[in-house]
This record gives C-alpha cells, structure tokens and sequence, in this order.
C-alpha cells in the first residue's frame, strides 16, 4: 500500500504573493469602508487565501493589514531611492526626496493611505501608529545613508518623524494636479529644522569658550581657600 503523500510545504515565496495579493485586493475596498476585519475576509475570498492562510498571513486582522501596507509603502520607497544618485546631494536633498518618494509610493492608493491614517489615531491603535511611523523613518535615514549610532540617531528620527507626520497630513488636504503646496510645505519644513540646527551649532560654538562647571567650583573653592 503506498504510503499518504505529505502536504508540499508552504514556500516563504508563496506566501508573500499570497500577501500581496491579498493586500492589494483589501486596498481596493479599503478606500472606501475602511480597514476592517470584514474587509480583509473578502480580500482573502478574493485572493483565494483560505481562513488558515489569512491567520498565518494577518495575525492581528485589520492591524495586520494596515501594517503590510506601510510595509509595502517603505519597501516600494526603498526601491525609488535606490534609483537617485543621493551621494552627490546635500542631506537635506535626500531628506526632502525620501519624504516625496514615500508620498509617491502611496499615491495611487491615496484614500486607502487617509483611511489607515484615520485608523491609527484611533487610541486602540495608537502604539502601532507610533511603531509604524518609527519603522518608516528609520528606513528613510538608512536609505540615503545614515551610519549614525550615537545619540544622533535617536534625535534625527524623531526629527525626520515630525517633518513626514506633518507633511503626509499636509499631502491628505492637497487636492492639486502636481501637488506643489504640499512640496512646498515639505520644504518650509526642513528649512525650519535646518535653521534650528544652524542655531544650535552656533549656542554650541559660543559655549566652547566658556569656563566649565568645573572649573567655576574650582575657582571658588581656591578663593575660599
């Protein structure tokens, strides 16, 4: 008698087409009902990703899916870039181009992207908001360059998250054929951090003259001596 034939294993290629085909069936629905369990069901139906398949695949449902979208978004803005010749450029050349290549990578789903927005300033959702935006621009530092490891590579995140939060918020309102205000925006921006930077480097330069704190205590200590 021969033996029951096991079950092919599931290839990891598999499952991300799988993945991608669900996601882009669920962001066609999405622009319009928003992210929810239900919308993510009837992708899977229409992918011909079984119950078990969409378990393995979106493991937290809605949240699941508006995470494999950002996910796709960063990914697809890390292939733009790769395109850019970004070591000829000033930094805040490359900033400017991740922000937009970000925002492109989003356009053709624009709604979808206003609707997981909406989504993730839901309190519920707010620490995966907050990891997304993070994980986002993370992969924009690290995709024009960035090696930083010191405390700098904290405060640019944080930096670079205000800019692209307050700019993709700006993109939702623009309404513009070539999208020129929200550019525009971008840019008043970036000006702004880079004359703060500008300010800061100078408090720091007047500062290097001037006596330490230790060297204040010493001085009183020798004259109460």
């Amino acid at each position: 008698m021969t033996p029951p034939r096991k079950p092919r294993a599931k290839k990891a290629g598999d499952d991300a087409a799988l993945k991608e085909a669900v996601l882009d069936a669920a962001l066609d629905a999405a622009a319009t009902d928003g992210f929810t369990d239900k919308v993510l069901e009837r992708a899977g139906e229409s992918a011909g990703a079984d119950r078990e398949a969409l378990v393995r695949l979106f493991p937290d449902g809605a949240l699941s899916l508006v995470e494999a979208f950002s996910d796709s978004a960063d990914a697809a803005m890390e292939t733009r870039l790769a395109k850019l010749k970004l070591p000829a450029m000033k930094i805040r050349e490359r900033i400017r181009h991740a922000v937009i290549e970000r925002l492109d990578a989003l356009r053709p789903r624009k709604e979808a992207a206003r609707r997981a927005a909406a989504f993730l300033t839901l309190p519920p959702h707010a620490g995966l908001g907050a990891r997304l935006l993070y994980r986002s621009v993370d992969r924009m530092w690290r995709a024009v360059g960035d090696t930083s490891t010191d405390f700098n590579f904290y405060t640019k995140r944080a930096i670079l998250a205000g800019v692209y939060s307050s700019t993709l918020m700006r993109w939702f309102t623009d309404d513009g054929e070539d999208e020129s205000a929200t550019r525009e925006f971008l840019d008043r921006r970036i000006e702004n951090v880079m004359q703060f930077e500008k300010f800061k480097a100078r408090v720091k330069e007047s500062a290097a003259g001037l006596p330490s704190l230790g060297d204040i205590l010493g001085a009183l200590n020798v004259r109460r001596g």
